[in-house]
């Protein structure tokens, strides 16, 4: 059995919840609906009229992106610090 040192499971925690974070973050981006031009249109993003008002579904889903964005920043900040201080090794 081998024992994790006591510094270690921070980091270990971390990239645990970066991962999660990262999975959930690519989804919330591909569920945006395609404003126009960019790589929306070459898979059919374009084709659709855009209607002149946001739903509150869509500034929902703004919100929820940005703020697992700013968790997702958080935790590679808190990566960066451990690792700094030698508590990853």
């Amino acid at each position: 059995m081998t024992l994790v040192p006591l510094m270690a499971w921070p980091v270990l925690t971390l990239s645990i919840v970066l991962s999660v974070l990262s999975v959930i973050l690519t989804g919330f981006i591909l569920l945006h609906k395609g404003r126009g031009g960019g790589l929306s249109d070459l898979f059919g993003g374009g084709m659709t009229t855009g209607m002149s008002g946001t739903s509150v579904a869509e500034r929902n889903l703004d919100r929820l992106t940005i703020i697992v964005a700013g968790l997702w920043l958080l935790c590679i900040a808190g990566l960066l610090v451990l690792y700094s201080t030698g508590a990853g090794a």
